[in-house]
């Protein structure tokens, strides 16, 4: 009776002092902003994306050797909990879960054997962080505390493990196990017992029984103050992660008349779910491994966005807890004393760090809204954005080109504009937009053409804007000009319906993920196709012939563009389209969703370069000519700008060619086509 008084005060004392600080870091999100994003919507697939990442450790396995080691710990965890609540079931009542039979054979059995799983894990874990010292395991975020901190968790499972063997092979020797209970690894170890005394077992037992459920609380009220708070917090952190594609950014409400600051400059103008990320950040750095701003020696680190939001976040708490709701200044802000520009502007946005992480922290979003304060509130621009902007506002493009010209690479072709068959009473099955890089940029006017030629070849009444477009926003959108993507937007919107168009055919990744993902939060609706996936369709419905043998055994090697591959999971139809050219297609050492950017997304296109060991699509460049591929195949702009100058740094020779350029040199009309 004694024991068991004990064990309920000790047990209240520590769900006690775990509700204090639950509550501490409940009132702490409920400091953060509403998010822009739905997080509860569509629960089905919330719960299998729950299941599938947060229970199946899928994005874990992303780094085979860590990512087995961490699902072992993980899987352990949940099997040996069912242990640890049969310790508080009879430290309260003296009951056990022997009653449930054979199935009870199973979970002791099954919890042995992971908790020997985690032990070797555990080890492993700290031989990696001792002795092999992965490059992402350093870095200027990653202090001393966290090492120790990492350190402790550590030790801490390994003893949790060891009390719960300890105290299994102690039952066994004495002769007190439970009915139906098995347990191999204990019988191995109860051998080292057998010279112990009756008491001597007594105590053998009872120091490992309260050993395992002391060690049980303190970890349970380290957690709220260790970076392993993710062992709480990341479950519920990949349920609420959005649905919408990764390459989606959330809407700044610009007519909101009580708001006083847009875009985010420190805690307070964060959203509670980026508030759940930082808190939810294991700082195993998968984001900064993956980077390319990092990889090729920026100051960027996706990870220390998270640390370092975390850091404020703590810090700014202590201040609220005594301030009463009320804003408190303390003269400090998370934007310029722990995240510097230099930092926010080296993003490509690419979103591999969001690709990669296990918990499906969202660091982009993050990135731009720092990036929406320095321009929208602060008015930090460099030159070359101020430029892009005012030729955005002036000229509907980020470059200094008359806007008249817009559909001056359309001359001979016959192509007709939507203003021309609104005239005579016509609709087209599809409209192409061209994009501002399509219109103008002399190298990708000839994949417009080509494209253009292909469409008719298939017999696709097509049509475009002409004078009438207009840039999508994009990089004014990325860059942080919120204000200016808007009213690109909304003048599109506007064209578009009033056109009533419908379905959109487009070359550039940029246009598609803001056309597609982005229009829609300003009422614009569409169905909007990749011009790779209306070819690779067009190819395998019969409209297009392809003569297989133009490009007979080739070598071809594919670039993923990262708004058409991570941000819209377009990845087979451009390799699609090269195979059935009967290409050799070699892929590069990173490709589809690990593939590497090409260092110009982010608006990075028109800005100079920070200073870094190497240039972002040299490294690209580097690891296509690696394949001693004849043609590197690209399906975007910029892309290909990008590429063609690194092939061209290294004094390679190798074309930079589009996929629609590629089919051109094979495609022909099909006889039994669709007339236009």
């Amino acid at each position: 009776m004694v024991r068991n008084l004990l064990f309920a005060l000790i047990t209240l004392l520590a769900f006690g002092l775990f509700a204090y600080s639950a509550r501490r870091l409940w009132l702490m999100l409920r400091r953060g902003k509403p998010d822009p994003f739905p997080r509860l919507n569509r629960p089905g697939e919330r719960l299998g994306r729950l299941l599938r990442i947060g229970i199946g450790q899928s994005k874990i396995f992303r780094f085979r050797s860590a990512g087995l080691l961490h699902a072992l710990v993980f899987w352990g965890f949940i099997v040996i909990t069912i242990g640890t609540l049969e310790v508080m079931l009879e430290g309260l009542f003296g009951g056990h879960f022997a009653f449930l039979g054979p199935f009870y054979s199973l979970i002791t059995a099954t919890q042995e054997l992971f908790a020997v799983a985690v032990i070797v894990s555990c080890l492993g874990f700290l031989w990696r962080r001792y002795v092999v010292r992965p490059r992402r395991f350093s870095g200027p975020e990653m202090k001393p505390a966290s090492r120790w901190d990492a350190t402790v968790i550590l030790l801490l499972i390994l003893a949790l493990m060891v009390t719960l063997l300890g105290t299994n092979a102690a039952m066994l020797a004495g002769g007190l196990d439970r009915p139906w209970a098995a347990r191999p690894i204990s019988r191995l170890l109860q051998a080292g017992l057998e010279g112990l005394s009756p008491q001597g077992l007594r105590w053998f037992y009872e120091l490992n029984w309260w050993g395992h459920i002391l060690l049980v609380y303190a970890f349970l009220n380290y957690l709220p103050y260790s970076k392993h708070l993710h062992v709480l917090t990341s479950l519920p952190n990949v349920y609420l992660s959005r649905l919408e594609s990764m390459g989606v950014l959330g809407k700044l409400d610009l007519e909101d008349p009580a708001a006083t600051n847009f875009g985010v400059r420190d805690v307070e103008d964060v959203s509670w779910k980026q508030m759940l990320d930082a808190l939810t950040c294991t700082e195993c750095g998968r984001c900064t491994a993956v980077c390319p701003a990092n990889t090729t020696g920026k100051r960027l680190s996706p990870r220390k966005l998270y640390v370092d939001l975390r850091d404020r976040l703590e810090q700014k708490a202590a201040l609220w807890a005594g301030a009463d709701g009320q804003p408190v200044e303390d003269g400090k802000a998370y934007l310029g004393d722990w995240v510097t520009p230099e930092e926010v502007w080296a993003c490509t946005t690419c979103q591999a760090c969001m690709q990669e992480c296990p918990v499906m922290i969202e660091h982009v979003p993050l990135i731009v809204d720092l990036r929406r304060h320095l321009v929208l509130m602060q008015g930090e621009v460099s030159p070359e954005l101020q430029t892009m902007f005012a030729n955005l506002e002036s000229k509907y493009t980020p470059w200094a080109f008359s806007p008249q010209d817009r559909a001056s690479w359309a001359e001979g072709l016959g192509i007709a504009t939507m203003a021309e068959l609104a005239a005579r009473g016509e609709s087209p099955e599809v409209l192409f937009w061209v994009g501002c890089a399509g219109s103008f940029d002399d190298r990708y006017k000839r994949v417009t053409r080509a494209l253009a030629q292909l469409l008719q070849q298939a017999g696709i009444r097509f049509a475009i804007l002409g004078t009438e477009e207009r840039c999508t926003g994009d990089p004014a959108r990325r860059a942080g000009n919120e204000y200016l993507a808007q009213m690109l937007i909304q003048e599109n919107v506007a064209t578009l319906e009033r056109y009533g168009v419908r379905k959109i055919v487009t070359a550039c990744p940029h246009c598609f993920n803001m056309l597609r993902n982005e229009y829609p939060q300003f009422g614009g609706q569409y169905e909007v196709v990749h011009h790779s996936q209306l070819l690779e369709e067009l190819i395998a419905s019969g409209r297009l012939s392809v003569d297989e043998k133009a490009l007979d055994g080739r070598r071809i090697t594919y670039h993923d563009s990262c708004y058409l591959g991570r941000a819209n999971g377009v990845y087979e139809e451009p390799r699609a389209l090269i195979s059935a050219l009967r290409a050799d297609l070699v892929e590069m050492a990173r490709s589809r969703s690990r593939g590497f950017c090409c260092g110009a997304g982010g608006a990075q296109m028109w800005m100079e370069e920070q200073p870094g060991h190497k240039r972002v699509n040299i490294e690209r460049s580097e690891e296509a000519l690696a394949t001693k591929a004849e043609v590197i195949a690209t399906a975007c702009p910029f892309c290909m700008t990008m590429l063609r100058d690194g092939v061209t740094a290294h004094g390679a020779s190798v074309p930079v060619l589009d996929v629609a350029e590629l089919l051109a040199q094979a495609a022909s009309p099909s006889a039994d086509r669709t007339p236009s």
